[in-house]
């Protein structure tokens, strides 16, 4: 089809005739949520695969973010950054904190952290980075920071599934906590759901009893807790998908690759660099469309749309440009210097396993008729 629909993002998907065992399985059970059998083995089996100690699935990215929080006594201030999704600061106001925005690197788009120690206040008392695209943030300098200053680091890691740091060891490891996405645009997804990493068992305990309303037994609640429990179903389509999590990272790295040979030497295109770590997942493919190139950003991002083709302007706006967060202080376009650029610039290029050559080609045509 010379003109079907190409997205920026789309799920990988088994065949559903793959899914109904499963489905028997959680009918002959009758459990649906509350830890069951396929969410045990969703957690045993992504431990295994990440290389991590501790998992706690979560219904959703957002609410286990909430959670990590909670599960740290977060409170006051947390240094933050505004390139992200919104999710990332929504959910220090929902716990009563307020973020402080830094700018951010503009090689790898994640939190500058030679801007941290200027946005330490008596309030601050944490530090939640964002792993942008599965790039992983500069964390040992972040980390050295943190503990000089007494902060807990809560990584938003929901691009950063199975990305390894420059050490080839899981890049989910680091901070006290990291959290998770398995969205369905994510690199893996249980439809929705989400997940927070810990290396100590008596916080996974804690972690655990928080994402089910606080309770520790039948009788017994211990914090005001919330409902953040995945169900069966979404573990069970978990499990199917790990054993072809594998197929999928290596389908999404020839897609990058394939972008990379073909739009190296266009003048005005400007592609990420793999820094600082060994294994990216790929999980987004941002081009930044900079003065150099014939047209703009945003006249790029229409053209695609005309032949179909759907990019995205991923982030922007900033989240400090939202009403919520336009009035602190760290939100100015001043502090925030290097971000306002990158989100003017910034295009995500369509990349999913179910990009066919020819799909790579029509992008790449649309930006080289310029």
């Amino acid at each position: 089809m010379k003109n079907k629909p190409i997205y920026v993002t789309q799920p990988s998907l088994p065949l559903l005739a793959e899914f109904n065992p499963y489905l028997e399985r959680i009918w002959s059970s009758k459990i649906l949520t509350n830890g069951g059998e396929m969410h045990q083995a969703l957690e045993r089996e992504l431990c295994k695969y990440l290389g991590v100690e501790n998992i706690s699935l979560f219904n959703n990215g957002t609410i286990a973010l909430l959670t990590a929080l909670q599960a740290l006594d977060i409170k006051g201030e947390v240094i933050t950054t505004p390139y992200s999704f919104v999710a990332t600061a929504h959910s220090l106001l929902w716990n009563g904190i307020t973020p402080v925005f830094v700018d951010i690197d503009p090689i790898s788009m994640n939190m500058n952290p030679q801007k941290i120690r200027a946005a330490i206040t008596s309030e601050t008392t944490a530090i939640m980075p964002v792993h942008c695209y599965g790039h992983a943030c500069d964390v040992d300098t972040i980390e050295a920071i943190a503990d000089e200053y007494g902060l807990k680091v809560i990584y938003d890691a929901a691009h950063a599934f199975a990305v390894r740091d420059k050490d080839g060891k899981s890049l989910l490891r680091r901070g006290d906590l990291s959290v998770l996405s398995f969205h369905a645009t994510k690199v893996f997804n249980t439809f929705e759901g989400g997940a927070i990493v810990s290396g100590n068992k008596e916080v996974k305990k804690k972690i655990d009893q928080l994402k089910n309303f606080g309770f520790v037994d039948e009788v017994t609640v211990v914090a005001p807790g919330i409902n953040g429990k995945m169900s069966e179903i979404n573990a069970a389509f978990g499990l199917l998908q790990m054993k072809t999590i594998d197929t999928v990272l290596n389908k999404r790295k020839d897609v990058a690759e394939y972008y990379r040979g073909q739009l190296s030497d266009v003048k005005g295109i400007k592609l990420t660099e793999d820094i600082f770590f060994e294994r990216s997942n790929n999980s987004y493919f941002p081009i930044l469309v900079t003065d150099e190139f014939p047209v703009s950003r945003d006249e790029l991002y229409e053209r695609f749309k005309e032949v179909n083709i759907f990019s995205r302007r991923y982030f922007y706006p900033l989240i400090s440009a939202f009403p919520m967060y336009k009035k602190l202080t760290s939100s100015s376009s001043d502090n925030l210097p290097v971000a306002n650029i990158i989100a003017a610039q910034v295009l995500c290029l369509p990349i999913h396993t179910e990009l066919t050559i020819d799909d790579l080609r029509r992008v790449i045509t649309v930006i080289k008729a310029f």
